[in-house]
């Protein structure tokens, strides 16, 4: 029962392999099973490469089982079509296109074990990549709100620089309404007189202009501050709301790109696995001897090829019989004279109604 579901994988026709030898079926059913277990390998590796693009096992299993149905359908095509010749070149010749069809069906089914094989280190490119489009995303975005933030630093600064330079006026009225008190400036008289009283007046003026100018200063920096805290929290509830998309930067094409990151050689080993495994079927059919099937199926399609040349032969003489007997029949009709004269008459008499239908019409216009 196995033996005759791999020889139906393998395309040979059962009722011709019926009658060979049981080396000739086993032969058959070997090449059947390749193309089965390559059509099973095919169905994973479809199924793991959709999943990491639908996230559905159910999905994901379902269209594998396409995938691996139609590489089974195509794998057992190119087996039944290959024909054994007399010559090794015709042949190669004639397995050529399926050969590349084989390598290219590899490198669908290799790619996606690939994925699966290296998970880890293409999740480690992954994450370096993720890291690097994070920083340049908040630098992106930094840039639209440095200029802002940095206008509103400047003014804060210079809010600041205000109240410093007040301060270095009032400290230096101090030293000099003290210095006047202690004689070592102004008037140069030790004791309170109305210099000093003057000065000391003037510094407290300045003090209480510099106290008030402190309060000012104080209301305007904490609204600057306020507005760069806005800022802060616009900038960084935009990182949160980007940062999904970096998050989930890890479907099939970015899998693919980080696995070409890695080194080639082990993926190259890989592939050449899937190659030999696709391509075994027909090198087995090209390297195997001619067998009792191959023959007795040439000899079917070479009999069934002589009956429709004989056939097509038939028809083309009977095709040139015929016509050659239609000349002979219209050839001797034309020389009755008896058919010359009934058609001279009906042409005499169509004449003459068109003649009179002429008449009448020209006359009906007059």
């Amino acid at each position: 029962m196995l033996q005759r579901f791999f020889i139906f994988c393998s395309g040979a026709d059962t009722a011709i392999l019926d009658d060979c030898s049981p080396g000739e079926r086993t032969k058959y059913a070997g090449i059947g099973a390749t193309v089965f277990f390559t059509a099973v390998m095919a169905t994973i590796a479809a199924s793991y490469a959709l999943f990491t693009v639908f996230d559905t096992v159910l999905t994901a299993v379902f269209f594998g089982l396409v995938w691996g149905l139609l590489i089974f359908n195509l794998d057992r095509f190119i087996v039944s079509t290959i024909k054994k010749r007399d010559n090794v070149f015709d042949e190669l010749l004639q397995a050529s296109p399926r050969i590349a069809l084989a390598i290219i069906i590899a490198i669908v089914i290799s790619k996606p074990l690939e994925l699966k094989i290296f998970e880890k280190e293409i999740d480690q490119v992954l994450l370096e990549e993720k890291n690097d489009m994070t920083l340049e995303n908040k630098d992106q975005l930094a840039l639209q709100y440095t200029p802002t933030v940095e206008a509103l630093n400047s003014e804060i600064e210079v809010l600041k620089q205000e109240v410093t330079d007040k301060e270095a006026e009032v400290n230096a009225l101090y030293e000099t309404y003290i210095a006047e008190a202690e004689g070592r400036k102004g008037t140069e008289l030790v004791g309170k007189g109305p210099v000093y009283k003057e000065k000391r007046e003037k510094h407290d003026a300045e003090l209480a202009a510099l106290q008030q100018l402190r309060e000012t200063n104080a209301d305007k920096i904490a609204v600057l501050e306020g507005q760069i805290a806005d800022l802060s929290t616009e900038y960084q509830a935009k990182v949160a709301e980007t940062q999904p998309v970096i998050d989930g930067f890890d479907g099939l094409m970015a899998r693919v790109n980080a696995l070409d990151k890695l080194p080639w050689l082990p993926s190259f080993f890989i592939f050449l696995l899937f190659l030999a495994i696709e391509t075994s079927p027909i090198l087995a059919k090209l390297l195997s001897p001619k067998g009792a099937y191959d023959l007795k199926l040439e000899e079917q399609e070479s009999a069934l090829k002589s009956w429709v040349q004989q056939q097509k032969t038939q028809r083309d003489v009977l095709v040139a019989t015929d016509k050659d007997v239609n000349n002979r029949v219209y050839a001797d009709i034309a020389e009755e004279q008896e058919l010359y004269d009934y058609k001279r008459k009906i042409a005499r008499e169509l004449m003459q109604q068109q003649a009179n239908a002429f008449y009448k019409k020209q006359k009906s216009v007059l």
